[in-house]
């Protein structure tokens, strides 16, 4: 009995020396709870020499995950499988993950460098008063195209698409939002528009540019335009700088008669482990000169004024990736459509795409 006694008790000294060793390692290297910071963004949308020095500069450790799609970082922060402390998604979805209660408010006096952020991107109407996201990238969508593949037409808006010298030119980005978008805008109505007589109007505009559509497409669209395989692509405007430093031979246009204007937020989720880590590593990506940085390495507008003033003039002056005042008026927000508003325009556009075949 005593032999089983002293046994069990050497056993549980090397379980406790166990865990003390491995909670050692995993303290130093940065993996303990308190010391991580789990970061959920799109791919290839930070420059990760920042996410070294903030690990260098705190001391914590980034674990950094990416999604491809709104929808899908929204199920997985639902899963709850993974403890996310920052997620970016877009303004849309951050109406959406507020109306579901999956986000912390943010406590901006840990946030010192939001005064950073230009005004004009600050209090939209997604999030008022910002209390659950801050910027962290923003632009347009737009047409990129190859002037050299057009002859003698000029594209300034959406309505020159329809122009029956563009047969089989034209690249659509594959976003339902984007395309019926197009067919909105074109009539001058809403991005945001609920008027079912208006959709359906939207749609039948649409069809009738089958003819001029080469393909819809994904991420690819980006190799196919700078190839020159299209004169003409549907595309986000950080990917049309991508596209247009490829091959510069292409400019980009936002369209005159109106278009998206979307945003990239920072955000909480509510299966946050490490709250004050959060908002030192959002604090960290306003700073002007991190801010900077980062918006060299990903191509896309940055929110943050001060930080315009580390990046090239060329750039900054660019009114094609950062419009003046009076265009950006004329630009919408997404709005969340609701469920079943929403299920209603992805029937048109798969209508349509089915049309295209």
């Amino acid at each position: 009995m005593k032999k089983l006694v002293k046994l069990f008790i050497a056993v549980l000294i090397v379980s406790f020396l166990l865990l003390f060793i491995v909670s050692k390692l995993n303290s130093s290297q940065g993996y303990s709870s308190g010391n991580t910071l789990t970061v959920f963004n799109w791919g290839d949308y930070i420059d990760e020499e920042l996410i070294k020095n903030f690990e260098k500069e705190t001391g914590i450790k980034v674990i950094y995950e990416t999604f491809d799609s709104n929808e899908a970082m929204l199920t997985k922060i639902k899963q709850g499988g993974t403890s996310y402390d920052v997620a970016v998604p877009s303004e849309y979805m951050i109406e959406k993950m507020q109306e579901e209660d999956l986000l912390i408010p943010l406590d901006h006096s840990k946030l010192p460098n939001e005064k950073y952020i230009d005004s004009r991107f600050m209090d939209l109407p997604f999030d008022p008063e910002n209390q659950f996201s801050i910027p962290y990238f923003w632009g347009t969508v737009g047409i990129v195209y190859n002037p050299e593949l057009l002859g003698d037409i000029v594209i300034k808006g959406w309505n020159d698409l329809w122009n029956p010298k563009l047969e089989n030119k034209i690249l659509l980005v594959d976003g339902a939002r984007e395309v019926m978008g197009i067919g909105l805008n074109s009539l001058h109505y809403s991005l945001n528009d609920t008027n079912k007589d208006h959709l359906l109007e939207a749609k039948k505009k649409l069809e009738t540019l089958t003819p001029n559509i080469k393909a819809i497409v994904g991420d690819e669209i980006k190799i196919l335009m700078a190839n020159e395989e299209a004169a003409i692509g549907v595309v986000w405007s950080g990917d049309a700088a991508d596209i247009m430093w490829e091959n510069e031979k292409l400019d980009y246009v936002v369209p005159e008669e109106g278009s998206n204007l979307w945003f990239d937020n920072m955000v909480i989720p509510k299966t946050a482990k490490n709250i004050d880590g959060a908002h030192q590593f959002i604090n960290f990506m306003l700073d002007p000169k991190n801010a900077a940085q980062n918006t060299d390495y990903v191509s896309y507008s940055t929110p943050n004024k001060e930080a315009l003033k580390y990046l090239d003039e060329e750039v900054v002056s660019d009114e094609r990736f950062y419009p003046d005042v009076e265009l950006t008026k004329r630009l919408e927000v997404y709005e969340n459509l609701g469920k079943k508003m929403l299920a209603y325009y992805n029937e048109l556009y798969l209508e349509f795409k089915m049309h295209t075949k």
